[in-house]
């Protein structure tokens, strides 16, 4: 292998697998990365791949190529080498003994590999049909409903986001980890009835294709399910990834069907407050506690060994005062990726979910259990 390409070129991609190389050491080879020439002088590319066996990333990038070949490498010492480089071209080249030689400028490195067919083989399938999907909207849906996702090992089928086509060429994500939940519908045309229904895709794969779509020239992406596989795919960047296998909760079953408080706050100063009151919360319950009384709502905590905290916030409220508790890391989490001016809180009572919906967007919800106090 013998080929040139620009430094830039070659950081990005190294930049975008490096979330996805396994860190462990069970199978120490998939820290690499699997770099691939083909093609010839300016029609050249370079293929860059990597995976963990559950998520996978390959991306074409082009290159002057004088020889084909293919080797793997330390995905993180040559990206550490790479992003100190001059911004010159950087010529790899590799040796019989799977060597790569990285010279740019008047530095060089050389730095032990391994050969190619050591590697797993990525998780490929063709899908029938891809959906395309503006990235804008894709990123909006993942952010706003990963966080409820669960990190408990044990509830595998709550470890990831749940995927589901709706009438009215409408696709619904929805995440919760049994203490709270995020749902989010978007209009993305009669080609989401070609998507599968139903589906669980992991955390990890989630956040790779969050990176995916925010890069600055990232458009629309290509999204395809088939069997236990997802696929997404934009310009010559292809992200594959193994579903969670299992069933989703009836999620319905924990959004509120009746609310009889209702009050709009303005999202800001409601965050700052909690995160202000939340800092004397017990560090394990990270409680706080919800007053809600005519034209005020008080929030306070209190902790034995630090002290109390009470801030109030005037709100436009007439009716019966209640007190609620909560986790104020969930009431945080579902402020933080509103992007909402203004949140209407619905409450039922001290002992019944609550739920915050941005007034500007009634397809966006978060649920929080109560806390006892």
């Amino acid at each position: 292998m013998k080929l040139a390409i620009t430094k830039a070129e070659l950081t990005r991609g190294l930049a975008r697998i490096q979330a996805i190389v396994e860190k462990r050491n069970s199978m120490p080879i998939l820290a690499n990365v699997l770099l691939e020439a083909s093609g010839s002088g300016d029609e050249g590319r370079l293929e860059l791949a990597a995976t963990d066996l559950e998520v996978g990333i390959r991306g074409l990038h082009p290159a002057e190529v004088q020889e084909e070949g293919s080797l793997t490498i330390s995905a993180k010492k040559l990206f550490e080498i790479t992003r100190e480089l001059p911004d010159e071209l950087v010529h790899l080249e590799s040796t019989p003994n799977a060597y790569l030689t990285i010279r740019c400028a008047r530095a060089e490195f050389t730095l032990a590999g391994t050969a190619a067919e050591e590697y797993p083989t990525l998780p490929t399938f063709t899908p029938e049909k891809v959906v395309p999907m503006p990235a804008v909207t894709l990123g909006q849906m993942i952010e706003r409903t990963m966080y409820s996702a669960s990190v408990d090992e044990t509830r595998y089928n709550l470890n990831g986001v749940y995927l589901e086509v709706l009438d009215g060429g409408k696709l619904r994500m929805v995440a919760t980890d049994g203490h709270r939940l995020a749902c989010v519908d978007r209009a993305v045309g009669e080609d989401a009835k070609a998507l599968a229904s139903g589906v669980i895709i992991p955390r990890k794969g989630l956040a790779e294709l969050k990176r995916l779509v925010d890069e600055d020239d990232a458009d629309e992406i290509e999204l395809a399910f088939e069997g236990n596989n997802g696929l997404a795919k934009r310009g010559s960047v292809t992200l594959v990834m193994r579903l969670i296998e299992g069933e989703f909760p009836n999620y319905q079953q924990v959004i509120p069907s009746k609310l009889e408080r209702h009050v709009v706050l303005a999202a800001d100063p409601l965050l700052h407050a909690l995160r202000r009151v939340s800092l004397l919360s017990s560090e394990r319950s990270r409680a706080v506690t919800l007053e809600l009384a005519d034209g005020k709502l008080v929030i306070t905590s209190s902790n034995p060994d630090l002290g109390d905290a009470r801030e109030e916030l005037d709100i436009d409220y007439a009716g019966e005062t209640l007190t609620i508790g909560f986790n104020s890391k969930y009431l945080l989490d579902a402020l933080s990726v509103s992007g909402a001016k203004e949140v209407r809180f619905g409450l039922q009572d001290d002992l019944s979910p609550a739920q915050l919906v941005p007034t500007d967007d009634e397809d966006t919800l978060a649920v929080v259990m109560p806390m006892r106090i």
